[in-house]
């Protein structure tokens, strides 16, 4: 009688060889990885080719229009983006010389305020061209040269009131009245405050590299000039006789002419072309001081 015997399990059996091939093969791998990631450590950054990096820096094109006509006069172009509006008003100076940069008014918007010199350029751009538009300010003088005209001018001019020429009086009565000790007085103290002026425009006060209108200078001329053209005639006149109060009116007005010295205050500014400046501008004082050197000086015609 034959037995059936069972069908046994198939035994798994482990190849040793197979085994430490596959374990050799993980741990080159790895191996090689940690290479490759100490390799790229050691490497640093990648630094972007110089092709690429010269791609990245833009240029604008300035357009600038009549803020009249809005007709254009010129394009301003390859402006970097760190330039500023003076820059701006430099090359425009090169493509038409007849306005230069202190001439130049500069608007983001036909009724906006002037763009002040300072501004970048890139703050203002919206895309790649810019608009803006042109007004002329005019001829320009410098803030030194404003104020030495005007202090030079009633300086020299009181002087030729003083020495009497022959084309303002009569040389008959100018040789025989005599001149009174306050008629010097009144003249030194004119010219010690303007002699002061100038001292002070030179030496003293730091004014920018900012412009004024010619204009500006024109009026304040005209009345430092006719002002003291106006006093100097009756003072330095041959018929002209001491103050009602004598001496003493005398003295009063000399003491408070030598207190009231702040007439000017130095302070900032912005003109209407938008650059700001530090410049001397008028107070109260100055009233003050008009009064007592008609006071001091007081003339009287027989």
């Amino acid at each position: 009688m034959h037995q059936r015997q069972k069908p046994s399990a198939p035994e798994h059996t482990s190849d040793p060889a197979a085994d430490g091939g596959a374990l050799s093969m993980s741990h080159n791998d790895s191996r090689s990885l940690l290479n490759f990631s100490q390799l790229v450590l050691s490497a640093g950054q990648i630094k972007p080719s110089p092709g690429l990096k010269h791609s990245k820096i833009t240029y604008f094109e300035v357009e600038i229009l009549d803020v009249q006509s809005k007709k254009q006069i010129c394009i301003v172009d390859k402006v970097p983006p760190a330039s500023t509006v003076l820059d701006v008003k430099h090359k425009f100076h090169k493509a038409c010389p007849q306005w230069y940069p202190s001439r130049v008014g500069l608007q983001l918007e036909r009724n906006g305020p002037f763009l002040k010199d300072s501004i970048n350029i890139q703050s203002l751009a919206v895309s790649s061209i810019i608009t803006l538009y042109f007004t002329d300010l005019g001829q320009q003088v410098g803030w030194t040269t404003f104020f030495l005209t005007e202090y030079t001018g009633p300086l020299l001019i009181y002087l030729l009131f003083y020495i009497r020429l022959s084309t303002i009086y009569d040389q008959v009565e100018s040789r025989k009245n005599f001149r009174h000790p306050v008629v010097h007085l009144a003249c030194f103290c004119h010219c010690l405050h303007y002699i002061r002026h100038l001292l002070e425009t030179l030496f003293v006060h730091k004014f920018s590299e900012g412009h004024t209108p010619l204009k500006n200078m024109i009026k304040g001329c005209a009345f430092y000039w006719g002002f003291t053209s106006w006093i100097a005639y009756y003072i330095n006149h041959p018929r002209y006789t001491p103050p009602s109060f004598g001496h003493r009116q005398v003295s009063y007005a000399a003491l408070a002419f030598l207190e009231i010295k702040p007439v000017f205050q130095v302070q900032l500014t912005t003109p209407s072309h938008g650059s700001s400046c530090w410049c001397p501008v008028p107070t109260i004082h100055m009233r003050y001081m008009t009064f007592f050197c008609l006071y001091a000086k007081g003339w009287v015609l027989d």
